[in-house]
């Protein structure tokens, strides 16, 4: 029956709703039951798969009239053997596959495979990230909650998450974790609200033993949804349940986001992922070449390959490991070793691109020669207009083209706090919309410093 129910209603519902559902059995007057995890995906199940799934029961064992959906709890006790429904034909039932609650993350999102501890490389600008993450993934009671994961894009926030997951979901199954990210968070809720089932909506978010959301910064903006993830943190925080977050900035620095939520935020440890090093991209560098040996035995790598690619592309783990694979593919299509010179002709467009890059010096000078000003009045302490609108200008553009942080863009100029930097981004961000004459010369500034 589960191949056919598949078939039926997709893979992906089977797996999200039917799977997790255990068959009890058959009570008088022909009730089917099944325990189900919560009765969120009860009242679902009943609501959008019932007419097919009691017309398969009913096809089995001609008895069955209709189906009942109870929480399962430690009483609840496999139904007799004689109470299985009865086949009609010589084929032996098969009810739906037993599953733990917790099995799939439901409803969450799918984990990755390779997204595990092992396969995460550890070096000095992602240690701190590294330690927190596996004393959570010990399941035990922390001194930290919520663990507040941030940095920018392919950094590894999200492999973290998912080891963080797969860790418990091996080694502590009695705990009942969800891991999404924050969009599927808020369709959950809005779900929720067109369907009027609220209260099941909250019961599923409050059960939870370990709740992860990636990428939190997406509700920013969102009223109703905030609100609730509001509660819902509340609820889980006051009852010592683990939370863990991921954004791609730190806390104080996503714009629109409730300060009571932003406080709440930064209330546990908040830990930055930091940009990599050249000894880390090395070191990621020579973990996939291990596993890409299983994949291209008999391919050649020159020596000094991984060192120069590890030194030219510095922005984004994402795009280093992709030249990696690009370059691994190429050669074994052409029959190559991987050369030098295989490998500037291969990734020559990833190299143009990374070849770029900007400092905060030379954002400094720029600002200061387009305004006509002083780089020491610039970076100076004078909180004048003629010098002041400029410096705004300056840290804007140093937070967009740089991979530097709020407090090291502070220190650069005359040791200012990272809030003072933080106001000064948003002041250039709202006169952008409001002052052409600012949005031309960001503009302007921003090209020649690309060219």
């Amino acid at each position: 029956m589960q191949s056919q129910l598949s078939s039926t209603i997709g893979e992906n519902n089977y797996k999200t709703w039917i799977e997790p559902m255990e068959f009890h059995g058959v009570e008088p007057g022909g009730v089917a039951v099944f325990n189900v995890p919560t009765n969120f995906i009860g009242t679902y199940v009943s609501q959008n798969f019932g007419d097919i799934l009691l017309a398969k029961l009913s096809g089995m064992d001609t008895d069955v009239r209709r189906l009942k959906f109870q929480v399962a709890n430690a009483d609840t006790r496999p139904a007799p053997a004689q109470q299985q429904p009865r086949p009609a034909a010589q084929a032996q039932p098969a009810p739906a596959a037993a599953a733990p609650a917790n099995s799939d993350l439901l409803p969450g999102a799918p984990l990755d495979g390779r997204f595990t501890f092992d396969s995460f490389v550890v070096g000095k600008p992602n240690e701190l990230a590294h330690a927190a993450a596996k004393r959570v993934a010990e399941g035990g009671q922390v001194t930290f909650n919520p663990l507040f994961l941030y940095g920018g894009v392919g950094l590894g926030k999200t492999h973290l998450m998912h080891a963080i997951a797969w860790d418990l979901r091996n080694n502590r199954p009695d705990l009942n974790v969800l891991y999404l990210s924050a969009e599927q968070f808020m369709y959950r809720f809005v779900q929720a609200l067109r369907e009027r089932r609220m209260m099941d909506f909250k019961e599923l978010f409050r059960s939870v033993d370990v709740l992860m959301v990636d990428d939190v910064q997406f509700i920013a903006g969102k009223d109703s949804t905030q609100e609730e993830f509001f509660h819902t943190f509340n609820a889980l925080v006051d009852q010592n349940k683990q939370i863990i977050i991921s954004a791609d900035r730190a806390p104080d620095e996503i714009k629109d986001l409730e300060n009571r939520i932003r406080s709440r935020l930064q209330s546990g440890l908040v830990v930055d992922l930091h940009p990599t090093d050249y000894e880390l991209r090395l070191g990621i560098l020579q973990s996939k070449v291990q596993n890409y040996r299983e994949q291209y035995p008999a391919l050649q790598l020159d020596d000094g390959i991984l060192e120069f690619l590890a030194h030219r592309i510095s922005t984004n783990v994402r795009v280093l490991e992709g030249a990696l694979t690009r370059l691994f593919a190429f050669a074994s299509l052409v029959g190559q070793p991987i050369t030098m010179e295989l490998t500037q002709d291969c990734l020559a467009d990833v190299l143009r691109a990374s070849d770029r890059k900007i400092s905060i010096e030379e954002i400094q000078r720029k600002v200061a020669e387009h305004y006509h000003i002083r780089l020491s009045d610039l970076i100076g302490p004078k909180r004048v207009r003629n010098f002041a609108r400029p410096r705004q200008v300056a840290m804007y553009l140093c937070k967009q083209l740089t991979a530097r942080s709020l407090p090291e863009i502070g220190r650069r100029f005359g040791g200012r706090d990272h809030t003072t930097v933080m106001h000064g981004v948003k002041r250039i961000e709202e006169l952008r919309t409001q002052d052409s004459q600012i949005a031309d010369d960001v503009e302007l500034l921003r090209r020649a410093l690309e060219a």
